[in-house]
């Protein structure tokens, strides 16, 4: 039977916390999130965490409540943040696992077997979410005031872009060449319009074939780490997503050329 009641030590604790904090980053969480989860849990389990976040790495330092235990040790453990790519899924079930914790719903036992269920998740099925991004850009195609062969061409465009992108990052390719690449193969299908005289907005197409690439959550991220203070967390997630908007607008830019469109 697991104890509900058990209270780690303040090294379990931190090793815990660590791997915690490491897997939340690395998922796309803000930093006030990751705070604001490790605290609630320390408070849980009467221990008193302190907690640096850095772009590429989590330092926690956990120490015992001095008013709650005689035995007094402090641990400190540097963690290197799982890049596992942007997920809501397991950002969410962690933070529920916070909650659960703090309302005496988890114990230190199940919080760890739970921890390790929620980071071996197997992601979404990559032909749904290849459908899913394709109808999504072709939406946005039309709230741009594209046509129907314009929005056909966009999900073309956005369904072997983004399969090109799925295909790289499966063979641990450089983030910034993919985005490229992918752009590129997006740009040229996008251009069809303009080659072949299909449809009567053109421009909104290609204009649009790869707004799937546009890195909106590490631009969001970057805004909020600012406001709480977290300049160097900020700062690093705004020259990742800068890098990744110079990556795919230079693919976009490659398209073009190679296709002979002229620059108004």
């Amino acid at each position: 039977m697991v104890d509900n009641n058990y209270q780690p030590t303040a090294k379990e604790a931190c090793l815990f916390l660590s791997e915690y904090a490491a897997w939340l980053l690395g998922c796309g969480a803000t930093c006030i999130r990751i705070e604001k989860n490790v605290q609630r849990m320390s408070e849980a389990w009467n221990v008193v965490s302190e907690m640096m976040i850095m772009p590429s790495y989590v330092q926690i330092t956990v120490r015992n409540d001095e008013k709650e235990c005689d035995d007094f040790h402090s641990y400190s453990v540097v963690k290197k943040t799982y890049r596992c790519g942007i997920s809501f899924n397991i950002n969410t079930r962690l933070s529920k696992l916070s909650w659960d914790i703090a309302d005496g719903k988890c114990g230190f036992d199940d919080a760890r077997t739970r921890l390790d269920e929620i980071t071996h998740t197997a992601p979404t099925n990559r032909w749904v979410v290849l459908l899913l991004a394709s109808l999504a850009n072709m939406s946005f195609c039309r709230l741009f005031n594209g046509d129907a062969v314009s929005m056909l061409i966009v999900f073309i465009a956005t369904l072997m872009g983004y399969r090109l992108k799925q295909i790289l990052l499966s063979k641990k390719c450089d983030v910034r060449v993919t985005f490229f690449c992918s752009a590129f193969v997006s740009s040229v299908i996008g251009a069809g319009g303009y080659i072949f005289g299909w449809g009567a907005t053109p421009d909104i197409a290609i204009g649009t074939s790869v707004l799937y690439l546009v890195p909106g959550i590490p631009y969001i991220n970057s805004v909020s780490d600012m406001i709480d203070g977290h300049y160097i967390c900020a700062f690093g997630r705004f020259i990742d997503a800068a890098l990744l908007t110079a990556a795919l607008s230079t693919g976009l830019c490659g398209g073009m050329l190679v296709m002979g469109l002229k620059w108004l």
